[in-house]
């Protein structure tokens, strides 16, 4: 028997809002919230939330000293149509990779590193 249900996955960064609307456009869904909390409500249930940290360092992928905390798998069919997609939101490539494997890292325009991941 579990002793929790998953409320929420939340993410720190500068300006809630702003990333919540990233992640909006990345997985649809309608944001909520306000200046400090935006709680983002999926089409699948789930939520992502975002607070808003003064003086938000983000993390460094891969980087020992700055880990990147979490990350955030996103499955989507195709890997080219959703990197040109992330990338017209603003999303940076961390490690595009040679084609190979069925993932590509990025990170979105807070610094948080997620992954695309072909399904």
């Amino acid at each position: 028997m579990a002793l929790a249900e998953l409320g929420a996955v939340v993410l720190d960064c500068p300006d809630p809002r702003a990333l919540a609307g990233f992640y909006a456009e990345v997985l649809g869904g309608t944001v909520e919230g306000d200046d400090d909390w935006v709680d983002l409500r999926t089409p699948g249930g789930r939520t992502l939330a975002f607070q808003a940290v003064p003086g938000h360092v983000a993390p460094e992928w891969p980087a020992p000293d700055r880990s990147q905390q979490l990350h955030l798998d996103l499955s989507v069919p195709d890997l080219d149509a959703a990197e040109k997609g992330v990338l017209g939101l603003g999303a940076k490539v961390l490690d595009a990779g040679d084609g190979s494997r069925s993932y590509r890292v990025y990170a979105d325009p807070a610094g948080h590193p997620f992954c695309l991941c072909a399904c």
